[in-house]
């Protein structure tokens, strides 16, 4: 607590240090050509698929096979398994596949670490209760039985972009997945991989009794979804299946139009596998074009040190580079800094004007920004009004030239508006989420709807940066905002873990707009639940858990991250807040203080969300640049008016 002017000096203090040493150890990250970069990390399955995936394609020489298993035996836990995202104590399928991958490196099954993995696998139900994927990656060697996946008749391929069902409405990653799977699950194949394993040691009812058919359901719409997958299954084995090679035809022209020049799909991992995995099935050589390119570009998201190499799913370079700039900006480094000058023309640079899948639902001119380093086709919301919110922080030479990208940038994103008066991630309009019922959906991320925190971003980058928006549909969206107001005062976070992530997003936009007494209580609502959230040593924090159980809302370890963001909220709300609350934010800064070591913080956490119970990430820049923006705004807010 602070409560007389020379603690409030002593503190200031602390702040002034310790945003000194984060600027350092940010800056000392920075590359030459002016981006932020970190690895991004996952679970082990990604590791595991690209290891299945070179055996596939008998190029796995490529590889340092030793290193893998060293990663592998590295991340498996005390219990057997391996998980999800950190501490969440296992998770059956990602042991499955780490297990297939020890497998096929020549672990001998009576080794401890798959002992121990097989007795956590077993008491979970084995591969039979595994996810759709899992069992499809070991169907290509065997290890399962194709009966037992859903079918994908080809001839979606050939449907309209605006009928009543077409690819266009899966959300972007599900459709760059999606669409080379059509032809996997119309060829069925079965490779032959050294060495051959069966894993039916993994079936806890043993391979003989094994059912190879999908879960039974209990709704209405979902047994439907059942009654047409035997249909079709019936139709496939019957060599019936109407339109079948078009279709296959119509998926290889996707696949190869949207291989990007440099080799990727869509910049993340499982496109790019699903690809591959396409052509393989198709007899395309490993010296064609298509091929050789893929595979050199998937060396870009690998990670090799001395003892371990592992993949990582994505690389988000324009996310860190453009959250990295606001916080040194947030933390009163020059505008004209040339290192903010490095990252405002190295953002410039990668504004894309190519036309994507977007323009299947919008009228929109091109103008955003991706995740990565390259992905032409899918530029996102979130990115982009990153970017135009940092390029507003930086003084650049040719400013003409950076308010051209900014409002060009902020155009595309309001054509990309959906009708709820919100925003999405990579398109428009795209939530039919009947398509998560579908058997083939069983990781429930079909789709990619409206959500609050990148509402928020955008109706902050409006606010801040004075781009031009139609009143009326920024009225819209602020309203789209307020109504996703849980009743507890939170906002749910898609993008980031959770419920902290969204609750600060819309109250830093919510505080920027003109405040009517809806809006007033809103952010009244939300940081009287920030406080009551606030742990015993100060800090918040959150696990993955909140996505399957809400109850555990506020519940985890405090990370530095989180506790930024929290204080972020709490931050923009400030002159709202009474004396007791502007003491937690006082311990909320505290806290920061006396964790941060050499510049940074220790954060093994997962605070990063891919789909929501599926997948999780640990940008590990988190730590560094969300931390760096809360203290530099609470010097400018707090500290500041203190003298």
């Amino acid at each position: 607590m602070i409560a007389t002017p020379g603690a409030q000096g002593a503190i200031g203090t602390r702040v002034q240090a310790a945003i000194e040493a984060s600027q350092r150890h940010l800056l000392s990250l920075q590359h030459p050509d002016g981006y932020w970069w970190a690895h991004l990390d996952s679970n082990v399955t990604i590791t595991a698929e690209v290891l299945l995936l070179h055996k596939i394609w008998g190029t796995e020489t490529a590889l340092p096979l030793h290193k893998i298993e060293t990663y592998l035996r590295r991340e498996q836990r005390d219990h057997g398994g391996w998980e999800l995202f950190y501490g969440d104590g296992g998770e059956l399928s990602v042991t499955i596949e780490a297990y297939m991958a020890l497998r096929l490196l020549r672990v001998p099954l009576d080794d401890p670490a798959l002992v121990r993995a097989r007795a956590f696998i077993i008491a979970r139900g084995g591969i039979s209760r595994s996810r759709i994927f899992t069992k499809l990656h070991l169907a290509l060697i065997g290890c399962y039985d194709w009966r037992g996946l859903p079918t994908l008749p080809s001839w979606i391929m050939l449907l309209p972009p605006r009928g009543l069902f077409s690819i266009y409405d899966m959300s972007s990653w599900a459709r760059g997945s999606t669409v080379p799977l059509v032809i996997a699950f119309d060829r069925r194949p079965v490779f032959n991989v050294e060495p051959s394993i069966n894993l039916d040691e993994l079936y806890a009812e043993g391979r003989e009794h094994a059912r190879f058919e999908l879960p039974a359901a209990d709704r209405v719409l979902d047994k439907i979804f059942l009654a047409i997958d035997r249909v079709l299954r019936f139709m496939q084995d019957a060599n019936a299946v109407p339109l079948r090679k078009r279709g296959v035809e119509a998926a290889l022209a996707w696949v190869l139009e949207r291989q990007e020049p440099t080799g990727d799909w869509a910049g993340i991992i499982p496109p790019m596998l699903n690809s591959l995995l396409a052509l393989r099935s198709l007899g395309f050589a490993p010296d064609e074009l298509h091929v050789a390119r893929g595979f050199a570009a998937l060396k870009n998201f690998y990670v090799e040190d001395d003892q371990t190499f592992w993949v990582q799913p994505s690389i988000s370079v324009i996310w860190d580079t453009a959250l990295a700039a606001r916080a040194l900006a947030d933390s009163g480094l020059p505008h004209n800094h040339e290192a903010l000058q490095r990252a405002g023309e190295w953002l410039l640079s990668k504004q894309i004007f190519a036309r994507g899948d977007w323009c299947v639902r919008s009228r929109g001119e091109p103008g955003g920004w991706a995740f990565e380093f390259v992905n032409d086709f899918y530029p996102d919301v979130d990115d982009t009004s990153a970017v135009v919110m940092a390029l507003h922080e930086i003084e650049l030479t040719d400013s003409a030239r950076k308010r051209q990208a900014m409002r060009r940038g902020a155009a595309w994103i309001d054509s990309m508006q959906c009708s709820s008066g919100g925003w999405a991630a990579y398109d428009v309009d795209n939530t039919k989420d009947w398509l998560n019922r579908l058997p083939y959906g069983d990781l429930r991320a079909m789709i990619d709807p409206p959500t609050a925190d990148l509402t928020a971003h955008v109706l902050e980058m409006h606010a801040l940066c004075g781009t031009s928006g139609d009143p009326v549909a920024l009225e819209q969206a602020r309203r789209a905002l307020l109504a996703e107001q849980e009743c507890d005062g939170s906002w749910f976070g898609r993008w980031g873990v959770n419920y902290l992530n969204g609750t600060s997003a819309a109250m830093v936009a919510l505080s920027r707009l003109p405040c009517d007494d809806a809006c007033a209580q809103a952010l009244d609502r939300g940081a009287a639940w920030l406080l009551r959230v606030q742990h015993a040593d100060h800090g918040w924090g959150e696990t993955a858990r909140t996505y399957d159980d809400p109850a555990q809302k506020g519940l985890g370890p405090s990370t530095a991250s989180q506790t930024a963001w929290a204080l972020l909220g709490l931050l923009a709300v400030y002159d709202r807040l009474a004396g007791y609350a502007r003491d937690a934010v006082d311990r909320g800064i505290g806290f920061l203080l006396d964790r941060q070591r050499n510049g940074t913080w220790d954060e093994p956490d997962f605070t990063g969300t891919g789909f929501p119970g599926h997948f999780y990430l640990n940008y590990n820049l988190y730590r560094d640049h969300y931390p760096l923006s809360a203290l530099g705004r609470y010097r400018t807010i707090v500290c500041a008016r203190s003298g």
